[in-house]
C-alpha cells in the first residue's frame, strides 16, 4: 500500500526531477559550446581521387543573453580551428526570439561572422527568419534584406537561385544555393517561397559535382541525383528531443528530415541540428553543433 510519506517523496522526487530537466533545457543546452558533429560520406556521383572538407554552421540566431557575440567569436574560432577546405552558412542569422531576448543588429554578428576563413571562401544562404523578421522585405515581397546586406559588407557571398563554380585540389565543383522556401507569407498559415531549384541548377553549366545549401530541407524529395550533396538547416534537429523523436518539427515531413545523414534514392542530406533556438529557449537532446563533412568517392 501506498504510504503518505512515501506519496510525498514520491511528489518531491518527481518535482525535483522535472525542476532539473526544465533548468538544464533552458539553462544549460541552449549556451552550450556547440560540438562538431563529423560526417564521412560518399556519393557515387562524387569523383575519384577528390576529397573536400566542408565545415557548416546553421541557425546562428544571434540575440542576448542566448547568442552573445562573445558567444559567436569562440564559436567562430572552433570552426576556424577545424581547417576545413570551405565553409558554408546555413541561414538564420537573426534573433529568433522576440520575448525573452534582445536582437544583435546585422552588422555585429556579421562582423563577427567575417573572421571566418577556409581556402575555398566562405559562402552563405538566407533562412526564414532572415525574411521574416525584415519588415522592408516582407513589405515589398521580395528586396535585399539587411542580413544579406551585412554578410556582403563583410566579404561574405550570399547565394539565393545562385551557383558558383569552385576549385579545390586542382578539381571544381559547385556551390548552389537555393533561396528561402517559406520567405513571404501568402495569408494564414501560408507561405510563398522565393526558391527555384530548376533555375538554380541551371547555373551548373559543367558534369562537375555539386553541392547544394538550402535552408529548409523539406526541398529534398524534388533534388536530382545529379546533386552529391544537399546540406540544411532550420530544424534545429527538432530543439527537444525525447528519445531520439521530436514533438514539433517544422517541416512538411515531420522527423523525416530532423536532423543527420539521411540517404534515400542513392541521394545524400544532412541537416544541422543548429546552434541558436526560436520561440523559447529551449534545447533538450538536441545539443547545438557545427558540422565538419569529409565529402569522398566510395571505395572501388
Amino acid at each position: 500500500m501506498l504510504t503518505r510519506r512515501a506519496f510525498l517523496r514520491g511528489a518531491i522526487a518527481g518535482a525535483a526531477s522535472a525542476f532539473a530537466g526544465a533548468a538544464y533545457a533552458f539553462g544549460y543546452e541552449p549556451l552550450m559550446a556547440p560540438r562538431v558533429a563529423r560526417y564521412h560520406i560518399a556519393p557515387r556521383v562524387w569523383p575519384k581521387g577528390f576529397a573536400l572538407e566542408i565545415a557548416a554552421l546553421s541557425d546562428l540566431h544571434a540575440c542576448e543573453p542566448w547568442m552573445s557575440i562573445e558567444r559567436i567569436d569562440a564559436i567562430v574560432d572552433r570552426m576556424n580551428a577545424l581547417r576545413p577546405d570551405v565553409i558554408v552558412l546555413l541561414g538564420d542569422y537573426v534573433a529568433g526570439l522576440h520575448r525573452f531576448a534582445t536582437p544583435i543588429p546585422a552588422p555585429q554578428w556579421a562582423r563577427a561572422l567575417s573572421r571566418l576563413s577556409a581556402p575555398l571562401g566562405v559562402h552563405a544562404i538566407l533562412g526564414n527568419h532572415d525574411m521574416w523578421d525584415d519588415e522592408t522585405t516582407q513589405h515589398r515581397g521580395r528586396y535585399e534584406t539587411a542580413a544579406r546586406a551585412a554578410l556582403e559588407d563583410n566579404g561574405i557571398p550570399v547565394y539565393e537561385n545562385a551557383a558558383v563554380r569552385l576549385t579545390g585540389g586542382a578539381r571544381p565543383f559547385w556551390l548552389a544555393g537555393l533561396a528561402d522556401q517559406f520567405a513571404i507569407p501568402a495569408g494564414r498559415r501560408k507561405w510563398n517561397g522565393l526558391d527555384d531549384l530548376p533555375g538554380t541548377l541551371a547555373e551548373v553549366t559543367t558534369d562537375d559535382p555539386v553541392i547544394l545549401l538550402a535552408h529548409e530541407p523539406d526541398v529534398f524529395p524534388r533534388v536530382p541525383e545529379r546533386v552529391a550533396l544537399t546540406l540544411c538547416g532550420h530544424t534545429h534537429g527538432g530543439q527537444v528531443r525525447i528519445f531520439g523523436w521530436a514533438p514539433i518539427v517544422p517541416s512538411l515531413y515531420g522527423n523525416r528530415y530532423v536532423h543527420g545523414h539521411i540517404v534515400e534514392d542513392d541521394k545524400h542530406l544532412i541537416v544541422s541540428g543548429g546552434l541558436g533556438c526560436t520561440a523559447l529557449p529551449v534545447r533538450f537532446g538536441a545539443p547545438p553543433e557545427v558540422l565538419h563533412i569529409r565529402v569522398e568517392a566510395p571505395a572501388a
